[in-house]
């Protein structure tokens, strides 16, 4: 079908890479390559530059991407409008979902959807909150889950849950021991963080800075993973989602270290574009999604 070779042409031209764009469409990357190639002929038109590194939109190019675009995205609107005949929700739902949410959260509010939706194809890339806005500005993903406070004027942005954000320690630190602890008492600590750009490392850096501790040293872990192992390990400390932490909370692997008069919570959001209107496959999951909060808060 013409709408493959479109949807993969897009995916290139979005990614500027032919590996990148196999990965994403799960096909070979001759096989994307032979789609490129099918479509210059077919238009008589030069469409990309290729580079080992990099991809380039001829002016040609250009053109098709724009276009095409708009074909796929009133392709999926017909597909929809035409299965809504029978009730029936189907279409693509891609979506962008910061590391907490989409580890610990998304996946049980989307086993939940997928059995209300089965015919729905969702497609979820896990980055950091920084990454994530961008994406959405650029039109990638459907909606974006994040985490922490997001300046986005540009974007519909809507709360729908609080996170606790708790500081934990290895059981053997030196002040896990303690019920609580001052401010003072996290003076020239060894620290676990997420890198910048990450909802998660904000509020590390907003807890330092407000508490005006000095850093002895520092880790910096691209995942909440890769956090907690080190803590776990005994490298540091480190703020995380109680939901990053949990279950290594109740089975006594991480201690929970609760500072005196500071408790530190933070709005999870979603993110949509203002001008995109959303198809219906995007409506029953934020649906899905305010029905499970809930349920997701009754877990604590």
């Amino acid at each position: 079908m013409i709408t493959d070779t479109l949807k993969v042409f897009v995916t290139v031209a979005e990614q500027r890479n032919f590996s990148q764009a196999a990965k994403l469409l799960n096909l070979s990357q001759p096989g994307v390559s032979l789609h490129i190639r099918n479509l210059e002929n077919e238009l008589g038109a030069k469409l990309m530059h290729r580079s080992p590194k990099l991809v380039k939109l001829t002016e040609a190019g250009e053109i098709l991407f724009l276009k095409a675009q708009q074909i796929l995205a009133l392709y999926d609107e017909a597909k929809e409008d035409i299965h809504m005949l029978r009730d029936e929700v189907t279409g693509s739902l891609s979506m962008g979902a910061s590391f907490t949410i989409g580890e610990y959260i998304l996946p049980r509010v989307l086993a939940e959807y997928a059995q209300l939706y089965p015919l729905v194809d969702v497609q979820v890339h896990i980055s950091n909150t920084g990454n994530i806005l961008q994406d959405i500005r650029a039109g990638r993903f459907h909606i974006g889950l994040v985490e922490g406070k997001v300046d986005a004027k540009d974007l519909k942005v809507t709360a729908f849950m609080k996170d606790e954000m708790v500081l934990i320690a290895a059981p053997d630190h030196p002040i896990a021991s303690e019920k609580s602890v001052d401010f003072g008492r996290l003076q020239n600590q060894v620290w676990v963080m997420r890198e910048t750009g990450s909802g998660t490392r904000a509020y590390s850096d907003r807890l330092i800075q407000d508490g005006g501790l000095a850093v002895k040293r520092s880790f910096v872990f691209n995942s909440s993973q890769g956090v907690k192992e080190a803590v776990g390990c005994g490298l540091g400390i480190a703020l995380l989602s109680r939901w990053v932490v949990r279950k290594e909370l109740e089975s006594g692997e991480l201690q929970e270290i609760p500072i005196r008069g500071t408790k530190i919570s933070r709005d999870l959001s979603l993110l949509q574009s203002k001008e995109e209107p959303a198809v219906m496959a995007v409506l029953k999951f934020i649906q899905t999604l305010k029905l499970n909060v809930k349920s997701l808060y009754a877990d604590f």
